[in-house]
């Protein structure tokens, strides 16, 4: 038994399509069925919003191309943990990891499996619907509801599918995110041959003074919300198989599908409603297919999106442990979450701290304070992490590129320039927000001194 829980290196069994599903599926979950209708309170604008969609969208492939070097460079588990860690050190790495392990993947795993709960009660009857919410011990810091149940058994569902083997992982993942882009298609494709909308709602010209207001750089933070995913494919880098080839063709395939799958549905919404009907909805996704169907739609629309929101769960679920482990490899985190079962060659312990995390969040609804600073923190480690990858071009020239950055510098600026946009915006409009990621980040500093002291101890090298 000991030897199946022991440290052994996690085996390359995903190809370029699972690969590009992985990036796909992380980056497609709720946020384009949601923001728009934001978006558009913002603006007021239709093609002042199509043109932030397209901004936040070049931004994304910016990284993407990036992030493909570094992932050619370094082809193993840990992503962004492990790309940091290489130009600017472990404590770095190690910040990045602790990031990810809260706000990066343990945060939205909690908020789309409430998402899904929530979609999934509105297929059923009234009668059937979830009507209780329970206090833990009256004190209400815990709540119990059927909602929060259906979440809690959703992401251990998913936790023992992706533990159990990166085979069936990768296959049910494939199935999910397929079923969701062909979802998105024929949504399109029936909005337009089919559905009831307006060309009308396109007649406003584009106003070009919008594109230099805070209220375009605050919309554009809601984008990047959705975008966010785009490097899913570098946290899998020690399991991809021709990881020089497949890890840039990955990032930059999915995110460039993502980029087209949203313009267009974006282009259904307002072919659906007039800027007035969208501004502020939240639920944009399901309003446009009723406004383009009728209401008989809803249902089975809300049963689509909850399907499709299985995919965004299961895919952090798999690529979020893949960081804690790496960073247990280096010493710099619990020895526990850097051993893989041999027999199922996953990394399991770090599967279950991830799900553990996850659930404690869906039963404290703590997950929507966390979310509201997803975009400062996350924006703050791509964007280091696209100055390291121009740093070792410098610090270390020699290093094999099989891969180099399509437009360099040109790319890596753009996408440093328009992170430090967005991250300026949100300490301007979100200041007690940005306080918390700071917070975050200096509670991670402190774990990071608790690691290196005991190293030192046991006389490790840091």
């Amino acid at each position: 038994m000991k030897d199946i829980l022991n440290n052994h290196h996690l085996k390359r069994e995903i190809g370029l399509f699972s690969a590009t599903i992985l990036v796909i599926a992380n980056m497609v979950g709720t946020g384009i069925f949601t923001t728009s209708g934001f978006i558009m309170e913002e603006l007021g604008n239709p093609q002042a919003m199509l043109l932030c969609w397209l901004v936040g969208g070049v931004f994304a492939l910016c990284g993407a191309l990036c992030y493909g070097e570094l992932g050619a460079m370094f082809p193993r588990a840990g992503g962004e943990y492990v790309f940091l860690r290489e130009s600017f050190g472990k404590g770095m790495g190690f910040l990045s990891g602790w990031i990810s392990l809260i706000v990066g993947f343990s945060a939205p795993i909690a908020a789309a499996a409430i998402a899904f709960a929530t979609y999934f009660f509105r297929i059923l009857p009234a009668s059937f619907s979830a009507k209780f919410t329970a206090p833990f011990l009256e004190i209400g810091i815990f709540a119990i509801s059927p909602i929060t149940m259906l979440a809690i058994t959703v992401i251990i569902i998913f936790s023992l599918i992706h533990y159990h083997s990166v085979f069936l992982g990768a296959r049910v993942q494939n199935s999910l995110t397929v079923f969701k882009i062909g979802l998105i298609i024929v949504f399109v494709t029936a909005g337009f041959c089919l559905g009831h909308g307006s060309t009308e709602n396109f007649s406003k010209g584009l106003e070009i003074g919008l594109i230099f207001q805070d209220k375009f750089a605050i919309s554009l933070i809601f984008i990047t919300f959705a975008y966010s995913g785009w490097n899913a494919a570098a946290y899998l880098g020690g399991e991809i198989k021709k990881p020089e080839r497949n890890i840039p063709l990955a990032l930059f395939t999915g995110t460039a599908l993502v980029v087209c799958l949203y313009l267009l549905l974006n282009i259904v919404y307002i072919y659906a409603l007039s800027p007035g009907e969208m501004s502020g909805v939240l639920e944009v996704g399901t309003k446009s297919a009723v406004s383009l169907f009728g209401d008989n739609i809803s249902r089975y629309f809300s049963g689509a999106i909850a399907l499709g929101i299985l995919s965004v769960l299961s895919a952090m679920i798999m690529a979020g442990p893949r960081v804690y482990y790496a960073m247990s490899k280096d010493g710099v985190f619990f020895e526990l979450f850097g051993k893989v079962n041999a027999l199922r060659q996953t990394p399991a312990h770090a599967i279950l701290l991830q799900a553990a995390i996850a659930i404690v969040m869906v039963i404290t609804a703590s997950f929507d304070k966390l979310l509201l600073y997803i975009g400062f923190t996350l924006s703050l480690c791509a964007m280091l992490t696209v100055v390291g990858m121009m740093l070792l071009r410098i610090k270390k020239p020699d290093l094999k590129r099989s891969y180099k950055t399509f437009g360099y510098p040109v790319t890596p600026l753009l996408f440093i320039l328009g992170n430090l946009w967005i991250i300026y915006f949100c300490i301007k409009s979100r200041p007690i927000t940005s306080l918390f990621g700071l917070g975050t980040i200096g509670l991670g500093i402190l774990f990071y001194s608790y690691f290196r002291r005991k190293n030192r101890i046991v006389g490790k090298e840091t």
